[in-house]
């Protein structure tokens, strides 16, 4: 049976039923992709040992078992399918064990496989593995069983999105909504060709949107993306998810790293740091102590009171990346924005979603924000709607840099008021595509428009003391109607005469009934 997208969906959302009331609805993404792969990457096997016998003539048991035969995943016997569902007890343990091995026989997958355990009992009892793998054996995920080779991934997108609205406010930490995705990559247009650079990549959401825009600008050769992926993430869990996402949308050459970007950048070439075309991020928002060596051995006085580390004295970086200043340690922002700057080329433009609060704050971060200006980088300013994010309710903005501005922008920054571009919903408001072509195409027109875009020079902005507050430069009021006071005080005068007409009548009534 070939599967299209909304029966696959539905299928794969009924698996998270299965296991409600055993683990939090926050944890059903690890146990759930970690069996969705096990399937596809069986499925693709099974397809490829059948080529195999097919083509070259080798037997079943010679195609099964040759590594250098199979391109997906190589599959040791005890990570097979039916080997598994044939397991009536222990199955977590044997779940654990057959995806270690296929960790042991996939180098490329080392960490990811065995990010989540599936053999304790007392969360998942043999009954509901059971009944988790009998619902994953109901359809084939093999490539010859899917509408499109891009079905999987487009389905993958689904549950994570599911996932993040299951898991509320917990879910912020991995899913980007998918309006703001396609905003910030139809603003910075990764080009064939670019290598793009998410170093908070979560669940991978922005680079496979990215990757998606570049291929439908002609950058796919012979199915393969002619641009190179690349993604930091700190979240063990979260960071197997995104490497399950790159290979389940055929991006298994996607550079995905785990760890702190701040702290411990791992795209390094030639012991300095990469350099991007593009660089994308949804950073969470407002980190607080965010430099891991200066949180090793903070101290307390006579009270017990913690004393706070003073950044500006503990923050080095051998990288050289806080050019601008150092952030407060209650506030990550510009920290990300600024190793973002350092990692993009000359030519090269990013995007970045940060807090409001990085457009007006003060101290340190006001002079960073001045010397981001004073540089004449920034190019853009986009205020976004309230309550998009599941993490927090506040509006958002996005920040556009441009290291080669177009002349026509040189000493000036874009400012977009699109605070009201949004479809209201239950717990997230939406960003639609109609809201997002609405901006893109404001952006690109390069035109203002009345109480929504303005191009603002530097001169103003710098009086301002480089105060980047949006209602600072754009005017959002609304005009009142203008009171004709003459009409209204004889409106009043009559409403008053009816009034003693109504009040005389009342009391002649009053009077005849003898009150």
């Amino acid at each position: 049976m070939t599967l299209d997208l909304q029966s696959l969906e539905s299928w794969l959302w009924g698996s998270a039923d299965i296991l409600r009331g055993s683990i939090d609805s926050s944890d059903f993404k690890n146990y759930i992709f970690g069996l969705l792969f096990l399937k596809r990457a069986n499925d693709v096997f099974q397809e490829e040992v059948d080529k195999i016998v097919d083509i070259k003539g080798l037997s079943k048991e010679e195609a099964e078992n040759d590594p250098d035969e199979h391109q997906f995943c190589f599959l040791p016997a005890n990570a097979r399918w039916q080997n598994i569902i044939e397991k009536t007890e222990n199955i977590g343990e044997s779940i654990d064990k057959a995806l270690a091995s296929i960790e042991e026989s996939n180098p490329n997958l080392e960490g990811v496989m065995t990010a989540v355990h599936f053999g304790n009992k007392e969360v998942l009892s043999d009954s509901v593995l059971q009944r988790l793998l009998l619902h994953f054996n109901k359809y084939s995920l093999g490539n010859n069983d899917l509408y499109t080779p891009d079905l999987l991934g487009d389905a993958y997108e689904y549950l994570i999105k599911m996932f993040a609205d299951d898991a509320g406010k917990k879910g912020g930490e991995f899913y980007t909504p998918k309006g703001v995705v396609k905003l910030i990559v139809q603003l910075i247009k990764p080009e064939p060709k670019n290598k793009v650079y998410d170093p908070t990549c979560g669940s991978g959401g922005m680079l496979v949107e990215s990757a998606r825009y570049i291929a439908e600008k002609g950058g796919k050769t012979g199915g393969l993306l002619d641009a190179g992926l690349f993604g930091q993430e700190k979240n063990l869990g979260t960071w197997a998810i995104c490497k399950i996402n790159m290979i389940l949308h055929n991006y298994s050459d996607a550079d995905i790293q785990k760890g702190c970007t701040l702290t411990t950048p791992k795209h390094i070439q030639n012991d300095e740091l990469m350099i991007f075309d593009r660089v994308i991020a949804n950073p969470p928002f407002s980190q607080n102590k965010w430099w891991d060596a200066a949180e090793v051995e903070v101290k307390t006085d006579d009270k017990g009171k913690e004393i706070a580390p003073n950044y500006n004295k503990v923050v080095s970086d051998s990288y050289g990346r806080f050019s601008y200043g150092i952030p407060p340690r209650g506030y990550a922002d510009l920290a990300f924005l600024q190793h973002m700057i350092s990692v993009l080329k000359n030519d090269g433009k990013l995007g970045i979603v940060l807090p409001h609060g990085v457009l007006f704050r003060g101290g340190s971060e006001g002079k960073i924000r001045e010397g981001i200006l004073r540089d004449d980088i920034l190019e853009a300013v986009v205020g976004l709607p309230s309550k998009l994010f599941y993490n927090t309710g506040i509006p958002a903005s996005i920040l556009i840099v441009n290291k080669s501005k177009p002349s026509q922008l040189k000493n000036k920054v874009i400012f977009i008021d699109a605070s009201k571009e949004f479809k209201e919903g239950k717990n997230q408001n939406i960003l639609e595509d109609e809201h997002v072509n609405k901006i893109v195409n404001a952006y690109d027109a390069g035109a203002e428009v009345e109480k929504f875009m303005r191009i603002v020079d530097m001169k103003e902005i710098a009086k301002n003391d480089y105060n980047l507050n949006i209602a600072r430069y754009i005017d959002t009021s609304v005009l009142e109607e203008e009171i004709d006071l003459a009409a209204t005080l004889e409106e009043i005068r009559n409403i008053e005469l009816k009034e003693k007409e109504i009040d005389d009548k009342l009391a002649g009534y009053l009077k005849e009934l003898g009150l």
